[in-house]
């Protein structure tokens, strides 16, 4: 095994790349059975200022956020100031039209089926960089009365439930998100660096500048911009050494935490019976048949990655300030180096398996590529991430917070678990056939409070509350009732689903709009010219 002082070097050497590079970097820290292995930066914080990453460098860590929210959440609790199984519509009066009832801990376990407030918005032209204040939030989320499913059906990822359970600590306590966390976790618990950061503009002494690798110029990078207000969902700045103390508290909780922590990482069915992956901010998963609980986080020029093998108390955190890094491979990678563990085996090749990939009744679209290392990539969403090959014969994402199982069904065919019993036989896409007839024209969604107008040169022009994209999206034809809308993005190219759904008279009635985080979302066809 290796020891305290051991184990440095090899986590240098694995880091070695960045030695003299002029790149982002990562911060990093691994502690074991509550003895600290390691905490230190790699890289640069600031490539303008050539100032390296250290040890106490903050960085947003964005969804990472998730589980302290909840804490805050949990502490009311045990305050009897409110309970998991109230009406998320009890505390905030904005909601109180709404038609559903909703409590805080399926907002907490990401089983609420509300649509995701950053994909509402994006579906009218709204990308990150875009300054949006917290009100236009909230207001995005009560004006949707749609409901992806049945709340606590199924599991799906959801910035919205967050922003709202950030939302009720503040009126049920009267403080600011910030002032409660600093006064009931960080400060007694010696988090002295960790802050809410509300403000995309607010300047804090430390911050580590964020980039995204310039497309097409590998070694080359621009800084990330992004307006968004950030709150209960992924506003947070910590450094490796904080959120280290905050591990030590959830692999061996002090007598105070023990019922918060258990309560945090509590795993329960969904309505059906099925299993969920996630607990509450928290994320149940596996790495080398070990058990592991933690979270990952992404925000323009910002990826996070908090892992946690209690079997082996064994905590890791990586934090980088390149949005082209991949902190989730690297901090198992990392924990592979702490317990020498040899990497899984690479699997069979994919490459009888490259292209597009669809299951139209489910609403699922990817992509396969292998490059020439043999590493198998996949696009989903707009987002690209590596596949790992799994013992069972199966692939998973290596990335969190996703519920997706890949399996080869012979030599034309895919199946995807995507959870709650639900699995997607995929067949492959050929080239783009004509648009289905009777497409273009205006149609609008009440629930995003977005309009498109779709013409005949297969582009659809959208416009939502905040503004008109300034861009066209180009449509995208699959089956002769379902299209891909490939739009415009900031920092990736989203791609959504749209299926046609026409009257008795085979005239096009409305689209049903499904992306990541929103499913069967409908626009109604205007009579407007």
């Amino acid at each position: 095994m290796n020891t305290a002082t051991g184990l440095p070097p090899r986590i240098d050497h694995y880091f070695a790349g960045l030695q003299g590079r002029w790149a982002p970097g990562y911060a990093v820290g691994l502690m074991r059975d509550g003895e600290l292995l390691l905490a230190k930066g790699y890289g640069l914080a600031s490539l303008e200022q050539n100032q390296p990453m250290r040890r106490d460098t903050r960085l947003r860590i964005a969804s990472v956020s998730k589980q302290f929210t909840v804490a805050a959440v949990l502490r009311l609790q045990s305050q009897g100031r409110l309970s998991l199984h109230d009406d998320v519509r009890q505390h905030l009066s904005e909601l109180a039209g709404w038609p559903h009832a909703i409590t805080l801990d399926q907002l907490a376990r990401n089983c609420s089926g509300l649509p995701d407030m950053l994909e509402l918005l994006r579906l009218g032209g709204v990308n990150l960089d875009l300054r949006v204040d917290r009100a236009t939030l909230l207001q995005t989320i009560a004006r949707c009365r749609h409901l992806n499913f049945e709340p606590g059906s199924r599991f799906l990822y959801c910035n919205s439930g967050f922003a709202l359970l950030g939302l009720v600590v503040e009126r049920v306590s009267g403080q600011t998100l910030d002032e409660f966390l600093q006064q009931h976790l960080f400060r007694p618990l010696g988090m002295h660096a960790t802050q809410m950061l509300l403000a995309c503009d607010q300047p804090v002494a430390g911050l580590a500048s964020p980039y995204l690798p310039e497309t097409g110029e590998p070694g080359r990078w621009r800084r990330a911009m992004h307006g968004f207000e950030q709150g209960g969902e992924g506003g947070l700045v910590s450094t490796v050494d904080d959120l280290l103390l905050w591990a030590g508290q959830l692999l061996q909780p002090g007598p105070d935490m023990a019922a918060l922590v258990a309560a945090l990482s509590e795993r329960l069915p969904l309505s059906g019976g099925f299993a969920s992956p996630y607990a509450r901010g928290l994320e149940h998963g596996h790495w080398q048949g070990q058990a592991t609980l933690g979270h990952g986080g992404l925000w323009p020029g910002y990826r996070t990655e908090f892992l946690l093998v209690p079997a082996e108390k064994l905590a890791v955190v990586v934090i980088s300030n390149d949005s082209g890094s991949n902190p989730y491979k690297v901090a198992r990678e990392l924990a592979g180096l702490v317990l020498e563990r040899s990497p899984l085996p690479a699997g069979p090749s994919l490459a009888a398996w490259q292209g597009r990939w669809l299951d139209a009744e489910q609403g699922q679209l990817l992509t396969l590529s292998v490059d020439a290392s043999g590493r198998t990539s996949c696009s989903q969403w707009g987002a690209a991430f590596e596949l790992q090959a799994e013992l069972d014969g199966s692939w998973t994402p290596l990335r969190g917070v996703y519920e997706f199982r890949l399996r080869t069904e012979g030599p034309e065919g895919l199946s995807l678990d995507i959870g709650a019993g639900r699995v997607a036989q995929l067949q492959r896409v050929h080239e783009d056939g004509p648009l289905p007839a009777g497409l273009c024209g205006r149609y609008r969604s009440k629930d995003a409070g977005v309009d498109w107008r779709i013409t005949d040169d297969h582009s659809l022009h959208a416009e939502g509350p905040l503004l008109k994209a300034q861009q066209p999206w180009m449509l995208h034809a699959l089956t002769p009732n379902l299209v891909e809308l490939r739009s415009t993005g900031y920092w990736m190219q989203p791609n959504q689903l749209l299926r046609v759904e026409r009257d008795a008279a085979g005239r096009v009635q409305a689209l049903h709009v499904d992306t990541g985080r929103i499913k069967h979302l409908t626009f109604e066809r205007s009579n407007e010219h």
